[in-house]
């Protein structure tokens, strides 16, 4: 026996806080939105580039050396936001809209955080992953990849690569940093 709902209710996106949203709510420049939690919640869609997180050399490397066995052609935000939804599977929804011809994104991923802590969380799991590779490499490979991850600032970096995308984008209408 189907379950009684309200009218539109299986159109809306339970965000981790309990609030719900619909799709429509958000488009392609949505970054981040101020909830009626009180929080603001990243936003990230599938036709969000990876270089939103990682600088273009960082993302050529990834593509380059992982292997994907999915849809997708290559490595890119999808992956990303997968290993965020691993790590955070409380705090990561991810909708499907690839049936909603109006929103223009096929998928998308709100966090219980903003849009600086999941960049944050994003590096963090993007050196996991490259610590993960450089392991079985030789003794030598992984304590020079040790040695320079004690020198990196995981915060220092995303406030400098944010910065400077927000300087490189400031030009394109519509943009919004998050």
């Amino acid at each position: 026996m189907p379950e009684p709902r309200v009218p539109g209710e299986r159109d809306r996106i339970t965000l981790a806080c309990g609030e719900s949203i619909h799709p429509h709510d958000l488009d392609m420049g949505t970054r981040e939105f101020a909830c009626d939690c009180g929080e603001t919640h990243a936003v990230v869609t599938d036709v969000h580039p990876p270089e939103r997180f990682l600088p273009p050399f960082l993302v050529d490397a990834l593509r380059g050396t992982v292997a994907t066995d999915d849809e997708f052609e290559s490595f890119g935000t999808p992956h990303l936001m997968g290993l965020a939804l691993e790590e955070f599977p409380g705090d990561v929804v991810a909708h499907d809209a690839s049936d909603d011809g109006e929103v223009g994104y096929g998928l998308v991923w709100i966090t219980a955080f903003d849009a600086r802590r999941l960049h944050e969380a994003v590096v963090e799991l993007v050196i996991e992953l490259m610590e993960h590779a450089v392991s079985h490499a030789d003794d030598a490979a992984m304590a020079e990849f040790e040695e320079s991850m004690l020198q990196f600032d995981v915060s220092a970096f995303v406030e400098q690569y944010r910065r400077e995308r927000e300087t490189d984008a400031e030009d394109i209408p519509g943009y919004s940093r998050g």
